[in-house]
Parts: C-alpha cells; sequence; structure tokens
C-alpha cells in the first residue's frame, strides 16, 4: 500500500498575496493602454474606494473587479494577457505575507505537496506557482480559443468549487486530509480548511470567521493567524468579534 502524502493548501489572494493578483493585472493592462480605463472607472472604482475606506465588504469588492475584469479583457490577444502577467511578476509578485513565504518553505523542507488554489486567473496563479516551486497551481480557467480570451470562466473561488477539486486531488495523489495543511482568508476557503487536519484562517474576513466559530470541530482545530506591520500573532476561534 502507498504511503499517504502530506499537503499544504494554499489560497493566494489575501492569504500569500498581499492584494489581488487580478486586480494587480486589471491595472498594468490599463497602464500600457490595452484595455480602456472605462472598465475600472465604470465598474470598480468606487467599489474600491469603498473598500479601502472600509465602507464596503471585501468579498463583494472583488467579485465588482472581477466582472469588470472579464468584460473588458473579453477578446483581447493572449499575447497582451501574457505581457501584463509578465510585469506583475517581475514588479509585484514579492509583495506577499511574511508568514505565508516562510511556511511554504518550512512545508518545502518537510516535504509536503504545495498546492495553490486560488480564484484568480489561471495564468497568473500558474506564474505565481512556478515563481514558490509548488506542485500544483490551481486557478480560475479563462477560456482562450483561437488566441483570444472567449469571456467565458471556470471559476475557482467559491468553497464548492474549491471542494471538487480537493476531492481530485485527494484521488489522484494519495493525500491525507487528516495531516494536511490548509491556509484561506475568505469564504470560498472554508471548505478547504474544514476537510483538513491543521486549517489556518490568515487575515480571516469577518465571514469567515463567523463561520469557522459556528463549526464547533473547525474552531477546535483551527488556529487564526494575523499579521499585521511587524507583527504576526496567533489566536483560536473563540476570539470576540469587536461590534462598536
Amino acid at each position: 500500500m502507498k504511503e499517504k502524502k502530506i499537503a499544504a493548501f494554499f489560497d493566494i489572494d489575501g492569504t500569500l498575496y498581499r492584494d489581488s493578483l487580478m486586480t494587480e493585472h486589471f491595472k498594468k493592462l490599463i497602464k500600457y493602454e490595452v484595455v480602456d480605463e472605462k472598465y475600472w472607472l465604470n465598474g470598480v472604482k468606487d467599489s474600491y474606494i469603498n473598500w479601502d475606506k472600509r465602507f464596503e465588504d471585501y468579498d463583494n469588492y472583488l467579485f465588482g473587479v472581477s466582472e469588470a475584469y472579464v468584460q473588458a479583457i473579453t477578446g483581447l490577444h493572449k499575447k497582451y494577457i501574457d505581457f501584463a502577467t509578465e510585469q506583475v511578476m517581475k514588479l509585484k509578485a514579492d509583495r506577499v505575507y511574511k508568514f505565508t513565504r516562510d511556511i511554504i518553505e518550512k512545508h518545502k523542507r518537510n516535504g509536503h505537496l504545495i498546492i495553490f488554489i486560488s480564484g484568480s486567473p489561471d495564468y497568473l496563479v500558474e506564474a505565481m506557482g512556478k515563481k514558490h516551486h509548488a506542485f500544483l497551481a490551481i486557478g480560475s480557467k479563462y477560456i482562450i480559443e483561437d488566441e483570444k480570451f472567449t469571456g467565458e470562466v471556470v471559476p475557482m473561488w467559491d468553497a464548492d468549487s474549491k471542494n471538487k477539486t480537493i476531492d481530485r486531488l485527494v484521488e489522484e495523489h494519495n493525500i491525507d486530509l487528516d495531516q494536511s495543511f490548509a491556509y484561506g482568508d475568505t469564504n470560498g476557503d472554508y471548505n478547504m480548511l474544514r476537510r483538513v487536519g491543521n486549517p489556518v484562517a490568515m487575515n480571516p474576513s469577518r465571514e469567515l470567521l463567523s463561520k469557522i466559530k459556528e463549526n464547533k470541530e473547525l474552531a477546535e482545530k483551527a488556529t487564526i493567524l494575523i499579521e499585521r506591520k511587524d507583527v504576526i500573532y496567533k489566536t483560536k476561534a473563540n476570539i470576540d468579534i469587536v461590534e462598536i
């Protein structure tokens, strides 16, 4: 009987990368005048400002970015998408959380499978996976036909999609989930965290933290990890959510 493997599953945006890779890619496409700025101004700007001022939910902000981004790049040639991806990796890819960067290296030393599962576009997730020498890097699939983006997306940002992907990976790579690790920050990572023996909620959103607290089994085993400024600290899910 083959020995089971231990995996470390990582979300990227907000867990490894300190923002959204898709947002960075969007900005680069606008900067180099590949797409019209109107897509940002009409579809994202107000939402971004509200999120930046903490008047809007992070997940809602990202959903708005995603819709505007897909609209902006539909019909765009792959060479422009690849160019912007290279620029993001060259100029922004090191903007990561210290804890996550270091824990990835620790998992590698321990022989664990590093698996990135993210809602960002597959070409960005794969580029980030290559940079960090991940075993696998799986993102939302942006369908390319005749070298152009069709406007069709097979999502990987929701909990159900990540859940089905984990089922497939467990079967294909003989992964022991009870011994494995998962790191995520939003509700889309809930099932990924719930299913492993060592879940870590990294700077979790209110929605994710609330769901963890509601699940007694998950609340008992989960670590809540916070990285702010120059300090990293951990706690358990029984912390109070402050209402003012």
